[in-house]
């Protein structure tokens, strides 16, 4: 006899909503403000992503583990400031791509020496892991229409994911990879490639800032977009099964970790860097 499912977690829900209340004024706030303060919330994200990850790879040692995690990111998106301060328009991130895989295997050859981790290439992943997509949203965020294209992957990401918990919890129905995220449903993942769809056309009609995907472009990139954010969401559960853990951290009540709520945002961020990046080529 199967067992009864369970019943919905109202209490989680309301941890959820408060979590998010709070911090997505935050963000708001740093997005809108300007360069500086963002580039902060960035190193500051980091540095938590950092964290997060050496408790799960390295959790013997997750201070010494996550700062050269911490170091070889926060370089690469200084350099990433420094290009755009140095030539305004928009780089092309040469010296910060250039800056990860370096990063990345002199964490390794640290995590080596000094026996941090019991697999030093866990170190190396995590730069790439974290600094692929911290690249992306600082370069994304640059010049005059940046603003407005980290809005329009904040909406992408932020109503895919929602859409697709509510839609999920609510619908249920088949799981959609059971062996690697038992909660999540065929339900959630249609709705939520809906609603990310939905956001991005919303937002390229109203643009409430300069900057975002053009009204022909919504529907594939917010496709695109939505896409990776399940893609981080799935990518996110196979590294929490791999080592054993059930989520990233508890910063955040109601979410666990940081990486349990950026994970989809990452990936995104990818595939807006490479939507504005074709934008702006097709505009010149």
């Amino acid at each position: 006899m199967s067992a009864p499912p369970a019943s919905f977690d109202y209490s989680n829900l309301k941890l959820r909503a408060l979590s998010a209340a709070i911090l997505i004024p935050v963000v708001l706030l740093a997005v809108w403000i300007g360069e500086w303060l963002f580039l902060a919330l960035m190193l500051a994200a980091v540095g938590l992503l950092a964290r997060e990850w050496a408790l799960m790879s390295a959790p013997h040692a997750p201070i010494r583990a996550a700062a050269p995690i911490f170091g070889a990111v926060g370089v690469a998106l200084v350099a990433v400031k420094l290009d755009f301060l140095i030539a305004p328009g928009l780089g092309h991130m040469e010296l910060a791509w250039l800056l990860l895989p370096l990063g990345a295997l002199a964490a390794a050859l640290i995590a080596r020496l000094r026996g941090v981790a019991e697999r030093p290439m866990d170190e190396a992943f995590g730069v790439l892991y974290i600094g692929a997509p911290a690249v992306a949203i600082e370069w994304l965020h640059s010049g005059h229409e940046g603003r407005g294209w980290v809005a329009a992957l904040l909406s992408v990401a932020w109503a895919a994911d929602s859409a697709a918990f509510a839609a999920g919890t609510i619908l249920k129905g088949p799981k959609l990879w059971p062996r690697v995220s038992p909660k999540k449903t065929w339900s959630g993942f249609i709705v939520g490639l809906i609603a990310g769809v939905a956001a991005a056309v919303v937002y390229s009609l109203w643009r409430p800032l300069p900057g975002g995907p053009p009204v022909a472009w919504a529907v594939p990139i917010g496709f695109v977009a939505a896409l990776a954010v399940m893609a981080g969401d799935l990518w996110e559960s196979m590294l929490k099964r791999r080592f054993g853990v059930k989520d990233s951290g508890q910063l955040i009540p109601g979410h666990g970790g940081l990486l349990d709520r950026v994970d989809g945002v990452m990936f995104a961020a990818m595939v807006m860097a490479a939507a504005r990046l074709l934008v702006d080529v097709g505009a010149n």
